[in-house]
């Protein structure tokens, strides 16, 4: 049972990391295609709740379980899918901190904006580029956590790295 409630929560965790990050970029990047200053503003409020009632609570929840599936099933932290997984999710953290920052800052820029009858201002742009380079590398890594945790291939030259 134990087995059953970890594996349901490790993989809700991974779709919502998954679904969050694809439908904020979606959103974020159509409100930024309309140039529109209150529509940047009103979209970026909404992903930066988002992101931080979704994305970080799965943040926070997936090495947790991650972990306690591991050690209930036997398998060692050290096995090569598991260590390049591990590596991947910090890959991602390294990206995905500094977006959430971005979007404080684009939610802020826009907002301010919209306070001053103002159009977004060019640092706001060069943050949307910033953060959309960003969301590439942080989403193929995702991917491959997935494509890690679904076929756990053997990796034989870990074991003499970590073995």
């Amino acid at each position: 049972m134990l087995y059953f409630l970890l594996k349901f929560v490790h993989i809700i965790g991974a779709a919502v990391l998954l679904g969050t990050g694809a439908g904020i970029a979606f959103f974020m990047l159509l409100a930024h295609r309309t140039g529109n200053a209150a529509a940047v503003a009103a979209v970026a409020r909404i992903v930066v709740i988002a992101d931080f009632v979704f994305t970080a609570t799965a943040v926070v929840l997936q090495p947790i379980t991650g972990v306690a599936l591991a050690w209930h099933v036997g398998y060692s932290l050290t096995e090569g899918w598991i260590v390049l997984s591990i590596l991947l999710y910090l890959f991602t953290g390294a990206f995905w901190l500094p977006v959430v920052w971005m979007q404080l800052e684009m939610r802020n820029l826009a907002v301010a904006a919209v306070s001053t009858g103002k159009a977004l201002p060019a640092r706001y742009y060069a943050l949307f580029r910033l953060w959309f380079i960003f969301g590439f590398p942080a989403f193929a890594a995702v991917l491959a956590i997935f494509w890690l945790m679904i076929t756990r291939p053997n990796l034989p030259w870990w074991g003499e790295l970590f073995g």
